[in-house]
């Protein structure tokens, strides 16, 4: 089981290297791994077990967070009624294209590598179209939007070696792009 002592904080390198791709078909290390990751997901979301086990709510969670630079990132990404929007493993996923127009949260974006709050917008594309192959090897081309699409990009980003305030206008973290879509 991945907890909170497990999770790799900001300024440790493994965080800003650019992970390396998975072959396939994977071993059946990576594969446990993956699926500790998405559990990781699934008990965080869950507030009793989340508080038993002191863990810190998270949607999504790359691989170099827990310390393995390899491309594997697990997301679980609910809606505000708890319904699940999306809900997968994404290994070696690749941005196949991106909307122009931006979209962020209103309250910012945090991350479990990140043990403090820094406050800005986060501007991330809001149509993402995506190719990625599942942990037994199968191709997936899909196209995620507004909070989803935020999610995924969050998490290739980490793939990449990039955090989320990398993206924050410096001095002006409260300015957007006109037409940005802000998602509450």
């Amino acid at each position: 089981m991945i907890l909170m002592h497990d999770i790799v904080r900001d300024g440790d390198p493994v965080l800003r290297q650019v992970a390396k791709p998975l072959t396939f078909p994977l071993s059946d290390e990576d594969k446990k791994f993956a699926n500790e990751m998405m559990q990781y997901l699934i008990d965080s979301q869950d507030p009793k077990i989340a508080q038993k086990h002191q863990l810190r709510a998270g949607v999504g969670l790359a691989a170099p967070q827990v310390g393995r630079s390899i491309q594997m990132a697990a997301l679980l990404v609910p809606d505000d009624k708890g319904n699940i929007l999306f809900k997968d493993i994404f290994v070696n996923p690749k941005i196949l294209s991106e909307s122009v127009r931006k979209a962020c949260l209103a309250e910012g974006e945090g991350c479990l590598s990140v043990d403090k709050d820094i406050e800005g917008y986060v501007p991330r594309p809001d149509k993402l179209k995506i190719r990625y192959y599942t942990i037994d090897g199968e191709e997936k081309t899909i196209r995620l939007k507004d909070y989803p699409a935020i999610v995924a990009s969050h998490e290739i980003d980490h793939l990449n070696g990039h955090l989320f305030y990398d993206r924050i206008n410096k001095e002006n973290p409260f300015t957007l792009a006109e037409d940005t879509i802000v998602i509450s």
